[in-house]
């Protein structure tokens, strides 16, 4: 037991007994002082500080208890007034008592689904600052029909940065502006034919892209080097659709002697690469490896958006072209109204220039390095049974699970109001492969004073050691 004083006067008590960890018991608390009527609509609540010492817990667990309860609808919160009971927050009728409410089995409390940014730290005020430089300065042709390869000012500050970050060798007449990188995969199966090879674990979103296209695809197996290119010449494949920085979901890098052998078959065989860069900013053990298309730009197609750096709700991609291709991708890009907005364009152009891009990545790296460090060090304390795979680097992490227990943590976490992704779902069908239990767990999403609770309740769905 221990007490509060709200500023309605009087003591109420919050009994912190029973399961679970202090936030979860703050909030049965705090649900049940609501319910009984101790704590009546509109009653402001002490700050997170004052609370956190007169109950002896840390002031994180507070402010991640509040968080939840303002989420779910029994606080209201604004900066500058505090945090108080929601109006809507009525009591039970009297003598009327019922157990504290569960989540929802389809209720998200906390979204830890894979490869999503922390879309509250968008960089509001540098991307607006650009966005009226970009106005201001805009020229006339500007704001009529446009090259349907996107603006020049953003092809050539692409070619620049890409070359500084990435390794990447390229022309501002070969880069071609697409709205994402589906898009841009759309746009380059317009131009393949016969089998596409790809990673036995990826997105199926991506492998519907290619076989809506009329396309197959043929699976190679992955390991912890990447993919197997040594199995790429007996599919027959013309193309193969690689994440050499960041192999997804499972986080591996491409071994060196596995990027040269690539490059090899295509000059070979005239076949294409399609490097799909989609973090390769986000290194956290050492500076991040160069783009395979650096090899050789004639038999690549690099592909990069701000999806993963930004918000993917910018659309805006790229894709660094062999110069043979371009005539046929921008006619595949087709009526100007599929490209991506002029503006957007010129203030990502602004925003690379002035180096707020490169700030905002260093912001976000450090940010995310953080955040996986917590993952790791929360599962050795508490999980130590679950691994976490792949090399240091993204949005997201793979923790391996005992044998058959992947569906029923998948069950247990959605009854705790998590929502991630279980890793048989990535599987090529046709893959040879057997098939791993894991989770595929973004921790990109959750705002920074959630990522703690999340964490604690994952740990909560995780199975027993075997």
């Amino acid at each position: 037991m221990s007490g509060l004083r709200p500023e309605s006067g009087g003591d109420l008590h919050l009994d912190l007994t029973g399961g679970g960890g202090a936030r979860v018991r703050l909030m049965r608390a705090l649900r049940e002082a609501i319910h009984s009527g101790r704590l009546a609509p509109g009653t402001r609540l002490p700050p997170y500080r004052t609370l956190a010492l007169d109950l002896g817990i840390a002031r994180n667990t507070v402010a991640a208890a509040y968080s939840e309860l303002v989420e779910e609808g029994w606080l209201t919160s604004r900066q500058g007034s505090g945090t108080h009971v929601a109006h809507r927050a009525a009591p039970l009728e009297p003598g009327r008592r019922r157990s504290p409410a569960r989540p929802s089995r389809q209720r998200v409390i906390y979204d830890l689904m894979p490869s999503s940014p922390d879309a509250a730290a968008f960089p509001r005020s540098p991307w607006s600052a650009s966005a009226r430089r970009a106005l201001a300065t805009a020229p006339n042709d500007a704001f009529g029909v446009g090259d349907p390869r996107g603006r020049p000012e953003l092809r050539q500050a692409l070619v620049e940065y890409l070359a500084r970050t990435r390794g990447v060798r390229t022309k501002a007449e070969h880069i071609v502006i697409c709205s994402g990188f589906a898009h841009g995969l759309r746009l380059v199966c317009h131009v393949l034919r016969g089998l596409v090879a790809v990673e036995s674990y990826g997105l199926d979103f991506h492998r519907s892209i290619i076989t809506e296209a009329g396309l197959k695809t043929v699976p190679l197996t992955v390991d912890t080097h990447g993919a197997r290119i040594k199995e790429l010449p007996a599919t027959g494949a013309q193309a193969v659709l690689l994440t050499p920085a960041h192999q997804y979901p499972t986080g591996g890098a491409l071994h060196p002697q596995r990027r040269a052998a690539v490059i090899d078959w295509a000059r070979a065989t005239g076949g294409l690469l399609l490097e799909d860069d989609y973090d390769g900013e986000f290194r956290y053990d050492r500076e991040p490896v160069g783009a395979v298309q650096g090899l050789d730009p004639d038999h690549v197609v690099y592909f990069g958006s701000t999806s993963k750096s930004l918000s993917p709700a910018l659309r805006l991609g790229w894709m660094a072209l062999p110069g043979r291709l371009v005539d046929d991708i921008v006619a595949a890009k087709g009526p100007r109204e599929l490209w991506s907005g002029v503006m957007d364009q010129l203030t990502l152009a602004d925003f690379v220039t002035g180096g707020a891009y490169d700030r905002q990545l260093r912001r976000m790296r450090r940010i995310y390095q953080r955040r996986r460090d917590l993952l790791t060090a929360t599962l050795a304390e508490r999980a130590p049974h679950v691994s976490v795979n792949g090399i240091a680097a993204g949005l997201h992490a793979v923790l391996e699970l005992p044998p058959d227990t992947e569906q029923a943590t998948l069950r247990a976490a959605r009854r705790l109001g998590l929502a991630l992704d279980g890793l048989g779902s990535y599987l090529h069908p046709d893959s040879m492969m057997p098939p791993r239990d894991g989770l595929v767990l973004g921790y990109g999403t959750p705002p920074e004073h959630a990522i703690t609770a999340a964490l604690e309740a994952l740990c909560l769905a995780l199975p027993g050691p075997p």
